[in-house]
């Protein structure tokens, strides 16, 4: 019994309250990693810049840079590719339910990638990597103390704040970023959860990260005659973000054609050409922050800047380009000062006034702003790190000036951009609370719900899951639920040595979790999830009014994107098809699998329908690609899949059967089959048993290959017909797969004993099949159970079920041999 202190806690620990705390710690970890982060790249940065002076810096700094970027390369590549680059595409994909993965294993890797990179002299920053590993790091902690699929995308969100106010002990810059870019979002979970873990991570940077700029960098001045040369500078900062940020994708496309040799010597060869070029200029850009410090005190020659300013883009084009670890947010703070700090120049050369640290300053603000799209926070981060009000007005200026050029010229934020390339396209429209805020499990829930008693027979209950195509049910007792049983729990019954006429309450999960009607769906996510659960009963004041499973949950998805937003409801998209010539009376599609391997059986049962029906063949390969992705916009590779369709063909053409092929990317491959079919007539659908079944406006044959090869796999054929008064159309499919010297058994199956009236005549099948039929009728409560049976009796190498759907996959899982279901009626 907890004691009445603890009682107390746990009510006071309501969900809301716990997500709070868990922003505090998420914030903690964010802000201690981000230090780490910024302390081990300032040792192993002084260490190569030490090195480059005590050696000849045209030999070290390359040969430093090319061994760093092979190994941050190499971890990537290895342990966790999903921390090449900056890391914010990726954050900003998982917060709009893009499957990117953020772990402990993606933080750990991206802050090892990220300090051997930056510390051997790519020019890059840590930002974008802090605010990554503190996403990361507030994933994996969510996953260790359950919390709600609402919370867990705002501590996410979270911990990218803290990563970035840790990074420029700029905590309100790290919560407007959260706002303004990751989540576009100000509830107030959003904006608590952000600015709770941002103080945490500021408070921590403040006392062990030091500033980013050195105390009394300058005096700031401003007066009305600098708003023309604030005017200019906002226009030419917006111009070369948008070079820059061109420059940064095509250096990715391009690198990615020419460099194909993998990450690691992508990162390698770039790390190696900064080091060459840093190496033959002056020692002033071995050191970015040293580099960043001296423009931002804007005390150099319009000249000398210039230099600076052309050498740190190409610099930071090529680090870029090979997708190192490592952010934007230096590399833009850096060239908006130089900018800055050359217009400063010729205004005091004009005028003999103005302050060239004002221009420096702001033209950082505005630089990051037009690159990242983030006016807003770009401002903040600034005046948080000067802490200078006569910054605020030529900082809104340039950053607003800069912001509108950069917009007229290019659609999207660098992240977006860097996302789109890798084929993932965010949707910029989508309300911020999701499509799946309203709902509640009363909309989602089936209102007709199969039920067991309590008082049930084993043997009663296994009869009920090899007739139903659900796997699990309630279980009442009194009208009251007591239980619930799925398929797993009929394992106990041969574990546990159990007979047949014992109670059902043997083998049932007594007090089932339980969800009420109202109910929200992030709750019935939630208890899905922690519970591990596939189904959750639905009460009303203890009354069974409905059931949750999980594929309801998925076709409430569909529905709710068809009503909202149709770019998710892509069809699928034709990528190659061939067309045979069209000479058959019908035409069989055959969906394929992956390996050849697959499809082999599924292909011999196909050539022998085409030649008994003389029909063509369509054969379709299915890539499947998120839902988040176009259909008709995303690239893959369809090598493999051509190899697949060419021994298709073959196979075709040697036994002189038409056929047609096509590739097409999918969001869903049973929704892909159905469109084929609808667009193109299809008389018969052949699916291996892998594939499972579906309905279908068409006649459906599902094939299974043996569990092991046999010698004379084909000899000993059982057919059986059960609830289904007229199979000739299904026997018209046989005589090609039947040889003429195996022995066939047809066996009819009812369920009352008055079956004589409903015999088929074994003859015809004979006739069809120039084979002795031996036939034989079975009344029988379940047809599996009697096809078992036989099937062993018989030793059966092939049977074909010629019935409905509701026991083949009791009859799969009890024999090893081939199978071929033909659908009836």
């Amino acid at each position: 019994m907890l004691s009445p202190d603890l009682k107390r806690l746990h009510k006071w620990l309501t969900p809301g309250r716990l997500v709070l705390l868990e922003a505090c710690f998420i914030g903690l970890l964010s802000a201690l990693a981000a230090v780490a982060l910024k302390k081990s790249i300032g040792v192993f940065g002084g260490l190569r810049v030490q090195i480059s002076h005590d050696l000849s810096a045209i030999l070290v700094l390359p040969l430093i840079g090319l061994c760093g970027g092979y190994l941050s390369g190499f971890i990537v590549e290895k342990f966790a590719p999903e921390a090449s680059g900056s890391g914010i595409p990726q954050v900003k994909a998982a917060l709009d339910y893009v499957p990117v993965v953020l772990n402990l294993r993606v933080a750990t890797v991206k802050l090892i990638s990220t300090i051997l990179a930056l510390g051997s002299g790519l020019a890059l920053g840590r930002e974008g990597p802090s605010v990554q590993i503190g996403a990361s790091l507030a994933a994996h902690l969510s996953r260790w103390v359950p919390t709600s699929p609402d919370y867990r995308r705002q501590l996410i969100a979270a911990g990218a704040a803290a990563g970035l106010a840790t990074a420029f002990n700029a905590p309100i810059a790290g919560v407007i970023f959260v706002i303004e870019e990751l989540l576009q979002d100000v509830s107030s979970l959003t904006i608590s959860t952000a600015i709770l873990a941002s103080f945490v991570g500021g408070v921590v940077s403040h006392i062990l990260g030091g500033s980013i700029l050195p105390e009394g960098t300058s005096k700031l001045q401003f007066s009305a005659l600098d708003i023309p040369f604030l005017i200019l500078l906002g226009a030419l900062v917006g111009c070369f973000a948008v070079l820059f940020n061109r420059g940064v994708i095509a250096g990715i496309i391009w690198n990615r054609r020419i460099f194909k040799l993998g990450l690691r010597w992508r990162i390698a060869i770039a790390g190696c050409t900064c080091g060459l070029i840093v190496g033959l200029l002056p020692e002033t850009f071995r050191d970015s922050t040293a580099l960043q410090e001296f423009l931002a005190s804007g005390g150099s020659n319009w000249q000398a800047t210039a230099v600076a300013f052309l050498a740190r883009f190409v610099l930071t084009l090529i680090a870029c380009s090979a997708e190192t670890p490592g952010g934007f947010f230096a590399p833009a703070l850096i060239l908006g000062a130089a900018l800055g700090s050359i217009v400063g120049n010729w205004e005091n050369e004009i005028t003999h006034s103005g302050s060239s640290a004002m221009y420096a300053l702001a033209g950082m603000g505005g630089f990051f702003g037009a690159v990242a799209k983030v006016p807003i926070t770009a401002f903040v981060i600034v005046f948080e790190i000067t802490m200078d009000f006569n910054i605020v007005l030529p900082l809104m200026i340039v950053t607003a000036v800069a912001y509108l050029v950069a917009e007229k010229f290019i659609d999207g934020s660098l992240y977006t951009q860097i996302l789109e390339i890798n084929g993932i396209f965010l949707n910029a429209q989508a309300p911020a609370d999701g499509l799946w805020l309203d709902l509640k499990a009363a909309d989602i829930m089936h209102q007709k719900v199969e039920t067991l008693t309590v008082d049930m027979t084993l043997d009663e209950a296994k009869l009920i899951f090899g007739r139903s195509h659900h796997r699990g049910f309630p279980v009442l007792e009194a009208g009251s639920v007591v239980g619930i049983i799925t398929q797993t729990d009929l394992v106990k019954i041969n574990e546990r040595k159990l007979q047949g006429n014992q109670s059902l309450r043997e083998i049932m999960t007594p007090n089932p979790v339980t969800i009420s009607p109202e109910d929200s769906l992030s709750q019935v996510l939630y208890l899905l999830s922690y519970y591990k659960l596939s189904r959750l009963p639905v009460l009303d004041a203890n009354r069974l009014v409905g059931i949750i499973t999980r594929s309801d949950i998925l076709r409430v998805e569909v529905d709710k994107l068809k009503g909202a937003d149709h770019q998710y409801l892509d069809r699928s998209y034709v990528v190659y098809q061939t067309r045979g010539t069209s000479t058959g009376r019908g035409r069989l599609l055959v969906p394929l699998q992956e390996q050849w391997e697959q499809n082999i059986y599924v292909m011999e049962v196909a050539k022998a329908i085409a030649k008994s029906l003389d029909y063509e063949i369509e054969c379709l390969s299915t890539i499947t690609i998120s839902p988040h992705l176009p259909t008709a916009k995303t690239s893959v590779p369809i090598t493999s899949r051509l190899h697949l369709l060419r021994q298709a063909v073959s196979l075709a053409e040697d036994n002189h059967i038409p056929i047609h092929t096509q590739i097409r990317l999918s969001h869903d491959p049973i929704v892909t089959i159905q469109e084929v079919i609808e667009e193109r007539y299809t008389d018969l659908l052949l699916l291996d048993w892998d594939q499972g079944y579906m309905s279908v406006p068409c006649d459906l044959v599902i094939a299974r290959e043996a569990q092991e090869i046999f010698p004379n796999l084909s000899h000993r054929w059982l057919i059986v017909v059960a609830d289904c008064s007229s199979p000739d159309r299904a026997f018209n499919l046989l005589p090609h797969l039947i040889a003429s010297d195996a022995q066939v058994h047809l066996c009819h199956i009812f369920h009352k004993p008055n079956f004589e009236e409903g015999l088929i005549n074994p003859q015809n099948l004979a006739r069809k099949l120039k084979n002795p039929i031996e036939s034989t009728a079975v009344c029988a409560k379940s047809i599996a159970d009697a096809v078992v049976d036989i099937a062993k009796q018989e030793n059966s190498d092939v049977i074909v079920l010629i019935t409905k759907p509701h026991e083949i996959k009791q009859i799969a899982d009890a024999v090893d041999c081939r199978l071929i279901f033909i659908g009836c009626g």
